[in-house]
């Protein structure tokens, strides 16, 4: 699991360095904020990139646009983070807040209208396909399935027989071959 997600981070800074990115106002302080994609829709995945934080290797992004609070990570000044831009949110600018070590710097977001879908494309199955609460863990539908099994059948019952006998059998030519040797 570790290795996947240290794939993921590397796949994502390669992503940020070769794409380009809307650069958001910084309030002058040596440092940028960078979206990626640039103009997002709603129910787009969106990476950040953040420079200037020297001080720290970690930070937060806070925005009415996101789905959570983004935690910021990295080295020698640039922190980088990802997130989910909300599913029912309306085309327009949002504010970004961004906190690293003792900085604060704030940006904003463009959010566009998520393209027309063509009559050929396949319906959405829900309006929100990004979470918007915690999940409720449970076993995942393994409470259902036990619930619903009948249990071991007859022929699970005559194999479990046969393997008892032979394992009886193997159990008692053991003793035999002993009680041999012994005599």
């Amino acid at each position: 699991m570790g290795s996947l997600r240290i794939t993921l981070c590397a796949g994502l800074l390669g992503v940020a360095f070769l794409t380009p990115a809307a650069h958001a106002a910084d309030g002058g302080d040596g440092g940028g904020v960078a979206v990626t994609p640039a103009s997002p829709a709603p129910g787009t995945d969106v990476a950040l990139r953040v420079s200037g934080c020297a001080s720290s290797r970690t930070g937060t992004a806070v925005s009415a646009a996101f789905v959570a609070e983004v935690r910021l990570t990295g080295a020698d000044g640039t922190l980088v983070g990802e997130t989910r831009v909300r599913t029912e949110l309306k085309a327009g600018s949002y504010d970004v807040k961004i906190s690293c070590g003792d900085r604060s710097r704030s940006g904003a977001l463009t959010v566009v209208e998520a393209p027309a879908r063509s009559s050929e494309a396949p319906a959405q199955p829900s309006p929100y396909a990004s979470p918007v609460a915690p999940v409720h863990a449970g076993g995942g539908g393994t409470a259902q399935h036990l619930a619903s099994a009948t249990g071991p059948g007859t022929a699970h019952a005559v194999t479990g027989l046969v393997l008892a006998g032979v394992a009886a059998a193997a159990v008692a030519l053991r003793r035999s071959r002993r009680s041999r040797r012994s005599d």
